[in-house]
């Protein structure tokens, strides 16, 4: 066993963005999770926001691609290369290999824990451990984990929504669907084809979530259209048009239903003594999705519970991981 040292690091190696957290030191890197590969050598051209920016943008000879896909690897060897780098970046030029600890979504198999484990460790890492992302969101968030009082989670990343109830250091129930922020983004592009013969890139998509999208139809009214570019399906030729905040609010209500349903899925397996601590202390949201909206008050009017989002939403996984290598002796026993 060790004790604390300045060199571990905590990762939450997301499906959007990847974010490493040094002990002592707090959040040091924040990158998306992106690589850009030269089709022909296999060599990395680029890693994190240059290779995001070519999204779209490439020559045949390099793609842009995300090695991460609903939480959890889909293609191992630029995961790695990903990793390494993120790690070099975060080391600065200490040559010691750090103990890191990733975070996985909860529903992960034990294959895929192993695959994040191990991708880590050839990265350059001592020793990998991982921890499941709500609990690791709960930990950031300021929740009392470790108490004998029920909290509720609910992370909304890029690929997977994590809800959980936590009690004594533990996972009571929770639930992980492969429906969060990179969902949101096809809902939009889908509706975006379906009712304006346009088809945007997944760039677009994400700058309309984030400019205009909202939880609520209703709300939404009160927002701003917005301009986007395009290709029109009809001509070819390139398009620009403005679309309302209603339209963009409608094309993601099945996604932000089936969030809901997970949620309330999650409450009906809860003990009643749980329950009713979530009822006292509301559902809390972290996670890029939980920016979303009035997404709050439409989970709090779907399960009335109160909802609140995390003070640092996007980094609370991160805080959290990076936090529990404190305990890393306890971890090591999970």
């Amino acid at each position: 066993m060790f004790g604390i040292r300045s060199n571990n690091i905590g990762i939450d190696l997301g499906t959007a963005n990847t974010i490493v957290y040094a002990e002592g030191k707090g959040i040091v890197l924040r990158e998306p999770s992106v690589v850009a590969k030269n089709t022909k050598t296999g060599e990395i051209v680029s890693v994190g926001s240059e290779a995001r920016d070519m999204i779209g943008r490439t020559p045949a000879s390099i793609v842009a691609i995300r090695p991460m896909k609903d939480g959890v690897i889909a293609d191992y060897d630029t995961t790695v290369a990903m990793m390494k780098y993120y790690i070099e970046k975060a080391m600065g030029k200490r040559s010691n290999k750090p103990y890191v600890m990733v975070c996985v979504p909860s529903g992960v198999t034990e294959v895929e824990k192993r695959a994040v484990i191990d991708a880590t460790r050839v990265a350059g890492a001592r020793d990998a451990y991982v921890i499941e992302e709500p609990f690791a969101a709960a930990i950031g968030a300021g929740l009392p984990v470790m108490d004998p009082t029920g909290s509720m989670v609910v992370d909304i990343g890029g690929g997977t929504t994590d809800v959980a109830t936590i009690s004594l250091g533990g996972i009571v129930s929770s639930r992980s669907i492969r429906l969060a922020g990179d969902k949101l983004d096809d809902a939009i592009i889908y509706y975006v084809r379906q009712k304006y013969n346009l088809l945007i890139g997944e760039r677009t998509a994400e700058q309309l979530k984030m400019d205009i999208a909202s939880a609520s139809v209703e709300a939404a009214k009160d927002l701003d259209d917005q301009t986007i570019r395009g290709r029109d399906l009809v001509t070819g030729l390139p398009k620009t048009i403005e679309i309302p905040a209603v339209d963009v609010a409608e094309a993601i209500q099945e996604v932000i239903q089936e969030i809901i349903t997970a949620i309330k899925e999650t409450l009906e397996e809860t003990s009643p003594e749980i329950a009713a601590d979530v009822i006292d202390h509301g559902i809390v949201l972290t996670g890029g999705g939980a920016q979303l909206r009035h997404l709050p008050e439409v989970i709090s009017d779907a399960t009335k519970v109160p909802v609140f989002v995390a003070s640092e939403p996007l980094d609370c996984v991160a805080i959290g991981t990076g936090e529990s290598l404190k305990s890393i002796d306890v971890m090591k026993k999970k």
